[in-house]
């Protein structure tokens, strides 16, 4: 048989696991909350920008890749408030077995505490007390006998204080236990209403496939002007670059025709900076979302048609404007024939660069400090979003900017 301190130590030291178990549940939910809390920010953000002005002027790709842009991110929020809900019904089943076992123990305590109370009834006399003293056969028994009297008074306040304690210990689980079911009611409710959003936004996908399978030229020429804009700018910003570098070399003694700058210390220093940095560097807009990621993705109505994508493009407010991610110099200015103007900007020899503006405030040559604004991005006039195109070097390298910019 187990004996009462034995119980006591397994009781505490389940408690104690139960509270590391809880603390690390609470850190993780509140990093699922953070994360929930950013993809509703991130839907806004999208209704916004991509859709608000948008209605049906924009052209069928891009209102394809909007509205499965939106797809995506409620789908992610869906997920995401699964395991906030999962991880909410782990702990209320740990704070009902915490419950549980408080009772136990709070019963064994006010049992232990009636005996005292008994005991200490039976004995209040002060005579009793006085001739329990007395009645010792030499002093060093008194003396062991006052001090048991004490210690008795002392566990007596112990138990109490220990019933106190216990019984707001579980008047707070129970509370806890309370809110808990709230916030898993609210998530479950919120969860159907995304899912019901969702639903919706598939069928309207749906149908937009449908009337694009209907004028399958339309959407061709729609894919094939974008790849021709895309490959425009591309050459063009590889030829700056490739121009940039020879230039630089001349005069270092290294060949012109070499792929990689020569670095001077204090450029070498600088890109070194930068390099150091990955992953932390700012948005090269003020405020905005990503609406098409770096890298080759299948086409949503064609999956054995590939687009490809040498940087990212994100979608902000009209009338923003682009600004350095980093300290620099002006290399280049764009000019694409029939398209906008660009900025390449030189770190050491990573190259950041900066497309569809409709106005420039800097010029070649020019240093310039991070955060510091280049141009005005350009509006659409046809369908009224405005995006900047952004693309990131290291010499003649292709960087994935997703890696080097502070969540983008």
């Amino acid at each position: 048989m187990i004996s009462k301190n034995s119980y006591y130590i397994v009781f505490y030291i389940i408690i104690f696991l139960s509270s590391v178990f809880c603390y690390a549940q609470t850190s993780e939910q509140k990093a699922l909350e953070a994360k929930r809390e950013r993809l509703q920010e991130e839907i806004k953000e999208i209704n916004r920008l991509l859709f608000a002005e948008r209605k049906e002027k924009g052209n069928v790709l891009d209102q394809m890749e909007a509205l499965d842009k939106r797809i995506n991110v409620r789908q992610e929020l869906i997920r995401v408030t699964n395991q906030q809900s999962n991880l909410l019904n782990r702990q209320i089943n740990v704070n009902i077995r915490s419950i549980s076992k408080l009772r136990e123990d709070l019963k064994i305590l006010k049992d232990d505490y009636s005996n005292l109370i008994r005991k200490t009834y039976q004995n209040k006399s002060q005579n009793n007390r006085l001739m329990f003293l007395l009645s010792a056969e030499n002093f060093f028994q008194a003396f062991k006998r006052l001090q048991y009297m004490q210690q008795y008074a002392k566990h007596r306040k112990k138990q109490g204080e220990s019933i106190v304690k216990k019984t707001e210990q579980l008047a707070g689980l129970n509370q806890e236990l309370v809110q808990q079911r709230k916030e898993k009611e609210q998530l479950l409710v919120e969860n159907k209403a995304v899912k019901d959003k969702l639903f919706k936004e598939i069928e309207s996908q749906k149908t937009l496939l449908r009337s694009i399978r209907q004028n399958e030229t339309r959407y061709a020429a729609a894919i094939e002007e974008k790849r021709r804009e895309a490959r425009k700018i591309d050459r063009e910003i590889e030829r700056l670059i490739r121009s940039a570098i020879a230039s630089s070399n001349r005069g270092s003694g290294r060949a012109a025709s070499a792929a990689t700058f020569a670095l001077t210390p204090e450029a070498k220093l600088l890109a070194d900076n930068f390099s150091s940095n990955k992953g932390r560097l700012i948005w090269p807009v003020e405020k905005g979302i990503k609406s098409q990621g770096y890298g080759v993705y299948s086409d949503k109505l064609y999956p054995g048609i590939k687009h490809r994508n040498n940087g990212v493009t994100i979608t902000t407010d009209k009338g923003s404007k682009a600004r350095a991610i980093f300290e620099g110099e002006v290399i280049a200015i764009l000019s694409v024939p029939g398209g906008s103007k660009g900025v390449q900007i030189k770190h050491g020899n990573y190259i950041s660069t900066y497309y569809n503006l409709s106005k420039l405030y800097v010029k070649k040559g020019d240093r310039v400090a991070v955060k510091e604004v280049l141009g005005d991005i350009n509006t659409n006039r046809f369908d009224g979003t405005t995006k900047l195109k952004f693309y990131l070097y290291r010499d003649s390298n292709r960087l994935n900017p997703e890696d080097w910019i502070y969540q983008l």
